[in-house]
């Protein structure tokens, strides 16, 4: 927490050196975005909107067109033809291996760009926002994590393999980092933020590794 070097972690290449696959990350990425989206645009149709159902007038006879409802999509006040519906549903299927390789792709990329941040560990005495201030402007002296202090949207994401109240509260108060537990990593928020803060480093690599372990065939 006070910026200095405490040792070393060894990085499985599976999750620091995998291949980049743009197709597959925007693919998980996009299918992701779908699935949190929530439909509120609602306009109503032809049975939703008030009004009369009494026929405006004979069918024959007048030399007007014929109508049937004055509640009809032609009509002014009436319903609205095919319009957006809040019970669209946009959501994707994303297979796990997917999601899994798309993460190590990213977390690859972010690695190469020197923008992933290996921490012991992150703990505060009471929920304190200036003693995470002064946490961050200490690694913020780090070669290349300069922006930590200075950028002002989506500087970092801090991922800790724990979290405790004292640590969340002390860092709910910048809008412009995210903190969150490890098992909820994911490329879309890899991706938003321009710094990854991984806590508790050794734990932490181990539990993303864990998420690519498929279970041995036993012949």
């Amino acid at each position: 927490m006070s910026g200095k070097e405490t040792g070393t972690v060894a990085l499985p290449e599976i999750v620091f050196g995998a291949t980049w696959n743009g197709d597959l990350v925007h693919q998980v990425v996009t299918a992701m975005l779908a699935n949190a989206r929530t439909p509120i645009a609602h306009a109503k149709d032809r049975s939703e909107v008030s009004g009369t159902g009494k026929k405006p007038w004979k069918q024959k006879g007048t030399g007007s067109a014929r109508h049937g409802s004055r509640r009809s999509p032609i009509w002014r006040k009436g319903g609205v033809a095919h319009g957006p519906r809040n019970e669209r549903t946009f959501k994707q299927k994303i297979n796990k291996k997917m999601r899994v390789k798309a993460l190590y792709a990213v977390l690859t990329k972010k690695f190469e760009d020197g923008e992933v941040l290996f921490l012991d560990s992150m703990t505060f005495t009471a929920p304190k926002t200036k003693e995470a201030k002064n946490t961050i402007t200490a690694l913020a002296k780090i070669k290349g994590f300069e922006s930590l202090a200075t950028k002002r949207a989506n500087t970092a994401l801090i991922a800790s393999i724990t979290t405790d109240d004292n640590t969340v509260k002390s860092l709910r108060n910048f809008n412009n980092m995210m903190l969150e537990h490890v098992r909820s990593l994911n490329p879309v928020d890899v991706l938003k933020y321009k710094y990854l803060v991984l806590v508790g480093a050794e734990d932490a690599v181990k539990e993303i590794e864990s998420r690519g372990a498929t279970t041995p065939v036993v012949k």
